[in-house]
């Protein structure tokens, strides 16, 4: 046990800590575990579901319970399995196809000048100093 005042009071808030922490680590597992089971059940809530994981996710990345490559991690796998399976995660909106593109303008062609040789200015090396003869 701490002997320390300032010790003590450290001890009490890790206890909070590991308290919160350990629910926002809950939430996010309960999240994807009901993401999966919609998934094997026919993914009516797919995209409802995906969206809600994410969210719990970067909560978790957000207060350092996960690091954020982690977390990247966890949501393109989970990205990757409902595709695997058949299901867009994005929703509808993502499944609409894109309208086509709108032509660029071309630039006016612009000439290059030949540009004189870059000429350097570093100073030169200051010759060698001549070392005197051994008798």
């Amino acid at each position: 046990m701490p002997i320390i005042k300032s010790a003590k009071k450290r001890a009490r808030q890790a206890k909070v800590r590991e308290a919160r922490n350990r629910i926002t680590k809950k939430n996010m597992r309960e999240a994807i575990k009901a993401l999966r089971e919609d998934a094997a059940n026919g993914g009516k809530n797919a995209a409802q579901l995906f969206k809600k994981a994410q969210s719990t996710i970067d909560t978790a990345v957000k207060k350092n319970i996960l690091h954020k490559n982690n977390g990247s991690r966890k949501k393109a796998r989970l990205n990757a399995e409902l595709k695997r399976l058949g299901f867009n995660p994005q929703g509808a909106k993502s499944a609409q196809p894109k309208a086509a593109a709108k032509p660029v303008a071309k630039k006016a062609a612009v000439k290059k000048v030949a540009s004189k040789p870059k000429t350097t200015t570093a100073a030169k090396k200051a010759p060698a100093k001549k070392t005197a003869a051994k008798k």
